[in-house]
C-alpha cells in the first residue's frame, strides 16, 4: 500500500482524462461491457501489431473488442496514438509510473520505455502529451481485462507527420522488441475517417485499409495524404506496420469495419472505425 501511495502522490501517475464519457466509470459496469465486446470467443491468435479504434465504447467498442477477442494479449505492449491535444513533444513517450484506470493501475513497462528512447533518439519523455489524450486511455481496461495486472506497457503519442520520423520510430520499435527477446505488441490506436457522409466514409476507408492488408506503410502515408482521408491514427499505423514487416509479419487482415452511422443512424456525418490484426 505505502508503494502505491507514494505512486499516486507523483507526477508519473496519470489518472484518467475520459472515465465515465468515453467509458464506464464503474468497474463492475466496465466489466461487463468489455466482456460484451469480446463475445462470442475466439480462438486467440499471436499477432504482432494491431489498428483498434479509440472513439467512445458506444460507437467503436466493439469494433475494438472484435479484435482483442482475437489476440493472445501478451505481457509487455507498445501503445502508440495520434495526439488530439497538440500539447506536448511530436514523439512524446512516457518512461516511468502508472496509468489509473477503474480496474486498477497499469505499470509502465520501463525498461521498454529506456531501450526505445536509447534506440530513438527523437523520443522524449514527456507526460503533458498523455494528461488529456484520449486515444491511448481507452485501450488499456480492454487490456487489463484479458492480460491481468501484471501486464506493463509503453505509451507513445504520436503528434508528427514526418514519414521519415515515423519509419524511425517503427525501426527503433523493431529492434528493441528483437533485443528484448520476449513477446511484446505493438497497438497503434486509430480511427478512419472523419466527418463526412457514411458513403464517402466508407470509399476513403477502404483506400487505407487496402494499404495495411498490403503491408506497405508508405504506401498507407501516401493515400492518406493524396486522398485526403482524415485518418487521425495513421502516423502510429505507418510506425505499428514499419515495425511489424521487420520482425517477421506477413499479413494484416481486417476483423471488422463500421462507421459511427451504424449506432447514431446520422450517415451524414460519420467516423469509420476499423480493427485490423498484423501477423
Amino acid at each position: 500500500m505505502e508503494n502505491r501511495e507514494f505512486t499516486r502522490l507523483t507526477p508519473n501517475y496519470r489518472r484518467p482524462a475520459v472515465v465515465g464519457r468515453f467509458y464506464p466509470a464503474e468497474p463492475d459496469k466496465l466489466t461487463r461491457s468489455i466482456r460484451e465486446f469480446l463475445e462470442p470467443p475466439q480462438e486467440r491468435i499471436h499477432a504482432i501489431g494491431l489498428i483498434v479504434p479509440h472513439a467512445g465504447y458506444m460507437y467503436s467498442g466493439h469494433v475494438a473488442g472484435a479484435v482483442y477477442a482475437r489476440v493472445d494479449l501478451p505481457q509487455r505492449n507498445i501503445v502508440l496514438c495520434p495526439n488530439h491535444t497538440g500539447l506536448g513533444t511530436p514523439l512524446s513517450i512516457m518512461k516511468s509510473g502508472a496509468w489509473q484506470t477503474p480496474l486498477g493501475d497499469i505499470q509502465i513497462d520501463e525498461e521498454l520505455c529506456e531501450a526505445l528512447m536509447n534506440t530513438d533518439p527523437y523520443l522524449e519523455d514527456d507526460a503533458s502529451a498523455h494528461r488529456f489524450e484520449h486515444a491511448l486511455e481507452v485501450q488499456l481496461p480492454f487490456m487489463q481485462y484479458l492480460a491481468g495486472s501484471s501486464m506493463r506497457f509503453v505509451p507513445i503519442t504520436i503528434g508528427t507527420s514526418d514519414l521519415q520520423r515515423l519509419e524511425e520510430l517503427g525501426d527503433a520499435i523493431a529492434k528493441v522488441v528483437r533485443d528484448i527477446k520476449s513477446a511484446a505488441l505493438i497497438i497503434a490506436s486509430s480511427d478512419m475517417n472523419h466527418y463526412e457522409s457514411d458513403a464517402i466514409t466508407r470509399v476513403k476507408d477502404r483506400k487505407a485499409i487496402d494499404q495495411v492488408l498490403a503491408m506497405d506503410p508508405e504506401g498507407l502515408y501516401d493515400v492518406v495524404h493524396r486522398e485526403k482521408i482524415s485518418m487521425c491514427g495513421y502516423g502510429p499505423a505507418v510506425a505499428m506496420l514499419t515495425a511489424a514487416k521487420q520482425l517477421g509479419a506477413t499479413k494484416a487482415e481486417l476483423v471488422k469495419y463500421a462507421t459511427s452511422g451504424d449506432v447514431s443512424l446520422d450517415f451524414d456525418r460519420v467516423v469509420g472505425y476499423a480493427g485490423m490484426i498484423v501477423c
